[in-house]
């Protein structure tokens, strides 16, 4: 299943030293990316997916009148005037539960016993609930319906109904929740458990969405220790692909982690081709930036699709602050994109929801691939600055129109970011934002 077209960047590329700003970049991985091909999933299996096709209802719901009461179903002229001194004696003639095959027929001085969703029976023109009667009991009026093996308040005898009712008072109408031939939902609706609920409601067992995108995560540097082991001089717990995998699935893709690789270029390349079989997305984070151990850039750089002249990955530098190095491009016989994230957290993480979650977004055929946005008012003890020709991206908390700095500018700051909600945004123009002006803010877990 192919996720990419065959790649041409948006712009000329002018050298290894051109500056790519942050919207060209994200413009050549939004172009080059395309949604998924539809399929037909059973119910449970398009949770989460996106409707590519209008939902014609087949069938009213409900499918009949039906009672919103445990009562009596009756005729409004038998119960006209009754009061608790003169109540209205009717013969009770049968039950009518939901699901019951032969309907029970309600004439004059008659009333049927009837449960919550069965439906009215003929003849009767409206539902007293049980606590307006005495539930046959003769005993004045009851506070429910008994199960009917507990009798005498069974489907037959006599009961006495104390107040009237008006015509078709309890009684759910056919169709009144939808009609048959309208529609039900949309294309483009993202199936949760209130749209999955309508479609086996209307009688649909299977529904044609685009599927889940499939997303692999790997992380590179052997320095990279997973959780629970034990560090050694040099070595830090693998954070980043925890993090991006758990974005990935927050983005609506089924992840899959792949223990950090270590800086091997063979061993890089070969991990990436194992794990093409089950990706429509591959992202890569750490070794896009210029040391001697920049594993991905070695690995990939020269890497191309075999059928697909002039594709490969392309590694970039990008006019924005965390995250200036950026790699993407498409790989093997399908063209799977792959995005290339720089190594330190904050960076890949801004990087990932800048870039990668669009793509995500656009590979699952959602219109609106992007976080929103707001403005705010700066909440800040000092200036912040931010370096000329870049955009910076600033952890923030975002509340009652106020965006406040957390932490520091640093990219290593893991847990500045745990406590953020929003980014500050300071344009690449801008150097200096006071205390009190206007930001736009990118909100973050909307």
């Amino acid at each position: 299943m192919s996720s990419a077209a065959p790649r041409t960047p948006v712009q000329d590329h002018s050298g290894p030293d051109r500056l790519w700003s942050v919207d060209e970049h994200l413009e050549d991985v939004l172009t080059t990316v395309r949604p998924l091909e539809p399929i037909e999933l059973q119910l449970l299996d398009a949770q989460g997916c996106v409707l590519v096709e209008d939902i014609t209802v087949p069938v009213s719901l409900p499918p009949f009148d039906n009672s919103s009461m445990d009562g009596y179903a009756v005729r409004v002229a038998d119960v006209a005037g009754a009061s608790e001194e003169f109540p209205a004696a009717l013969e009770v003639v049968g039950d009518v539960a939901a699901g019951q095959a032969e309907p029970v027929h309600v004439g004059p001085g008659q009333a049927a016993r009837i449960m919550t969703g069965a439906p009215l029976p003929p003849g009767a023109e409206t539902v007293v609930p049980v606590e307006w009667t005495d539930g046959g009991l003769g005993e004045g009026p009851v506070h429910g319906m008994r199960a009917r093996s507990l009798g005498p308040q069974g489907a037959s005898g006599h009961v006495q109904v104390y107040r009237p009712a008006e015509a078709r008072a309890h009684v759910r109408a056919q169709g009144s929740d939808v009609k048959a031939g309208d529609r039900a939902l949309r294309a483009g609706t993202v199936l949760g458990p209130p749209q999955i609920g309508l479609l086996a409601a209307i009688g649909r067992g299977t529904v044609r969405v685009r599927p889940r995108p499939r997303v692999v995560v790997l992380s590179t540097g052997s320095e990279l220790v997973q959780p629970d082991e034990k560090l050694r001089t040099g070595q830090i717990y693998d954070s980043n692909s925890f993090a991006l995998t758990a974005a990935a699935r927050d983005a609506g893709a089924i992840a899959y982690r792949v223990g950090a690789v270590a800086d091997d270029a063979e061993t890089l390349r070969s991990t990436i081709e194992d794990q093409l079989v089950r990706a429509d997305l591959m992202v890569t984070t750490g070794g896009v930036s210029v040391g001697a151990y920049d594993v991905v850039k070695e690995a990939l750089s020269h890497v191309g699709d075999e059928d697909e002249a002039g594709s490969g990955i392309e590694f970039r530098k990008l006019a924005m602050q965390p995250g200036k190095p950026q790699g993407f491009g498409s790989i093997g016989p399908d063209h799977t994109p792959l995005l290339a994230l720089p190594g330190n957290p904050v960076s890949s993480y801004v990087s990932f929801e800048l870039f990668v979650r669009p793509a995500i977004r656009t590979l699952m055929g959602l219109r609106d691939v992007h976080r929103p946005t707001t403005r705010a008012t700066l909440a800040a003890d000092k200036a912040l600055t931010s370096p000329k020709g870049r955009r910076q991206f600033l952890r923030a908390t975002c509340a009652d129109g106020r965006a406040t700095p957390v932490g520091g500018a640093g990219s290593h700051l893991v847990a500045a970011l745990a406590h953020a909600d929003a980014l500050i945004v300071v344009p690449e123009d801008t150097e200096s934002v006071e205390p009190g002006a206007e930001v736009d803010v990118v909100l973050l877990g909307r």
